[in-house]
């Protein structure tokens, strides 16, 4: 059975420390503790009986209790399991950085590390280029390298066109 523990919120990792450390102090029916990302204030336990899950929670700081119903896997499991959203950043794209502290600045990516989810960037703006690591959560892709190329391309092209007329002159 999983049970719902409430906890102070910003607190749930003390919280799980000192009931793990009950857990194994005590030797309880507890199989798993996990906090789920994105989820303030809750914890979930999975135990054996009500019993061995409020002997785990009891008198502890930071712990508030036990919500009555007890949940099954398939109801928290899209909470449990990561998002994998596939990432469309390559190297050369132009991004804007949507998180601090670089917030609405320009960089052309230089390097896509997608099992750390980061990207190193240069800055567009900056006199010296710096490489600067960001998570890729934290970055909008503006301009694709694809495009960036075909625009070049069609600008050479047309400026070739210009001046092979003006030598015919």
């Amino acid at each position: 059975m999983i049970f719902v523990i409430k906890v102070t919120t910003n607190k749930e990792d003390r919280a799980m420390e000192m009931i793990s450390d009950k857990v194994h102090k005590k030797n309880l029916n507890v199989y798993s503790l996990t906090r789920p990302h994105g989820l303030r204030g809750y914890i979930f336990l999975e135990a054996a009986d009500r019993e061995s899950a409020e002997e785990a929670a009891f008198n502890l700081p930071y712990v508030k209790g036990i919500i009555g119903k007890t949940l099954a896997y398939e109801e928290i499991k899209n909470m449990l399991t990561p998002n994998l959203e596939e990432v469309d950043i390559n190297k050369g794209d132009i991004i804007e950085i949507i998180g601090e502290p670089f917030k609405k600045e320009k960089a052309k990516v230089t390097r896509v590390d997608k099992q750390k989810g980061e990207v190193v960037v240069s800055l567009l703006n900056a006199v010296v280029p710096i490489p600067v690591t960001v998570k890729i959560d934290n970055v909008r892709v503006i301009r694709k390298e694809e495009e960036a190329n075909a625009d070049t391309e069609s600008l050479n092209n047309q400026q070739s066109e210009e001046n092979s007329g003006e030598m015919l002159l």
